[in-house]
């Protein structure tokens, strides 16, 4: 052999001790580019773990003002966190924001009934007469009604209603007009008051196609969603509120599910929750934005709430509801970082203002009457009262206290006020919700989901990209 041909021997010794740690660096390196992409398009990474305490802000998701209203998300959920939702807590649990008075049995207007209300699980325990105090036989005193007692839901099917009370209290209610909402629910004998404490709002079995045609009417027929150009702020109005009370209720239900039905266990459905909300940043954006546009009803209506009575027969517990309805209009706190949590004064402008107002208000009386539909009690209870409590809030923003637009001065019915108030604790519940476990939650489905996707047939065409560089 002559020496040229040792010498190119050499060399391509040489070249091939340096190819394969190169080959080895360049596989290294394109599964962590793989990886990184693949974490980055599920929001997984993010670059500076210090630029907020909030861990909803550092994946970088929500963050800034909330979309139409006037409050960051980061003071949204510090204030939730610290005043607002243990005050709503304690409010809810109140005899007088306890219970609601509902017309849980009439006819869906808009078509036959599907029998989804002749299934087991939409079977209503009425409690026997000596299963619950005294005090709840007297019509108009219901003075020391206990706070907790959840005698009536052991081993009642969960989507069944609790009528303890039935209608033995809280007669003689004063009928205002909501132009916002159905008018069907009148103060009759076909309503009955039901303690919201034994029904939460959790998950009942209702699915399948009957659950789908509600929500499937109410979006396509009486609140499309808006298009990317949609430049009528109205519009936009309607189907993020919609929407965020959507998400809300599907965060209930997750936050709240059977998931063991051989041994009664309830619990926290992860999957759920990501599938339905977490996943969905829009969804979650219009949950916050439906939570403070509630949340400015509130504060607008609060020379009123200030002023009503909160008379339940029980002195005690109705200077305590005084006292935490003073506490929730009157927090320095929420005053200071967030004093008009939406700004409803911009809507309704131009001259098309008043139709307009006037086809968006038909389509949520649509809506409302949607909820006679339901074919599940405890869901038709809850859909029912939020649906009210939404309405209300539309009520008090839109259709009160401009005397030269024709507005009405401010009336509420006792009914719409614990609506209002019980639709607000629902929506914080949900908020906070996602705050304390929506980073966590993501976290742990996008590692699922990244894990499932670094198959070894991924690994193989990583490698062979690296042979062929090689």
């Amino acid at each position: 052999m002559g020496k040229g041909a040792i010498k190119e021997e050499e060399r391509q010794g040489k070249r091939k001790t340096w190819r394969w740690p190169l080959a080895a660096l360049v596989v290294v390196l394109l599964a962590v580019a793989v990886s990184s992409r693949t974490a980055s398009n599920v929001g997984f990474f993010f670059t500076d773990r210090n630029s907020c305490s909030c861990s909803l802000q550092e994946t970088g998701k929500y963050k800034g003002i909330v979309e139409d209203c006037c409050c960051d998300y980061e003071t949204v959920d510090n204030l939730n966190s610290e005043v607002l939702n243990p005050l709503l807590q304690d409010l809810v649990s109140t005899p007088f924001f306890r219970y609601f008075k509902v017309k849980l049995w009439c006819d869906c207007p808009f078509w036959p009934d599907d029998g989804m209300c002749r299934l087991r699980d939409c079977s209503v325990c009425e409690c026997p007469e000596n299963e619950f105090p005294e005090p709840f036989k007297r019509p108009y005193n219901i003075a020391g009604l206990p706070s907790d007692n959840l005698i009536c839901q052991e081993g009642k099917p969960q989507a069944a209603v609790d009528r303890t009370i039935d209608n033995r209290a809280f007669r003689g209610w004063v009928e205002t007009h909501n132009p916002w909402t159905h008018d069907d629910d009148t103060d009759s004998g076909e309503m009955t008051y039901v303690n919201l404490q034994l029904n939460p709002e959790r998950f009942t079995g209702y699915t399948g196609p009957s659950a789908r045609r509600i929500w499937d009417s109410i979006y396509s027929e009486n609140c499309p969603k808006y298009s990317s150009g949609e430049t009528c702020p109205e519009k936009k109005v309607l189907y993020k509120l919609i929407s965020g009370l959507h998400s809300s209720i599907s965060m209930h239900i997750a936050g709240d599910y059977l998931l063991d039905e051989s041994r009664n266990q309830w619990g926290q459905n992860i999957e759920l929750m990501y599938d339905r909300i977490l996943r969905h940043p829009d969804r979650v954006r219009n949950m916050y934005f439906t939570y403070l546009f509630v949340l400015r009803a509130v504060t607008k209506a609060k020379a009123y709430l200030e002023q009503a009575e909160y008379d339940t027969g029980n002195h005690a517990e109705d200077l305590k509801t005084q006292s935490l309805i003073k506490q929730l209009l009157y927090s320095p706190k929420l005053q200071t970082a967030c004093p008009v949590p939406f700004d409803e004064a911009k809507l309704w402008q131009g001259q098309s203002g008043p139709e307009l107002k006037q086809q968006i208000q038909k389509q949520f009386r649509n809506i409302s009457a949607l909820m006679d539909c339901v074919g599940c009690e405890k869901c038709r209870l809850w859909g029912k009262l939020q649906v009210q409590g939404l309405g209300t809030a539309l009520k008090i923003l839109f259709s009160v206290g401009n005397q030269d637009k024709g507005d009405q001065t401010l009336q509420l019915q006792r009914n719409e006020v614990i609506a209002l108030v019980n639709l607000l604790n629902r929506l914080s519940e949900s908020v906070k919700m996602v705050h304390d476990m929506g980073p966590d939650v993501e976290r742990l489905m996008e590692d699922q989901i990244a894990k499932a996707s670094a198959k070894p047939g991924r690994l193989r065409r990583i490698w062979d990209l690296a042979a062929s560089f090689w």
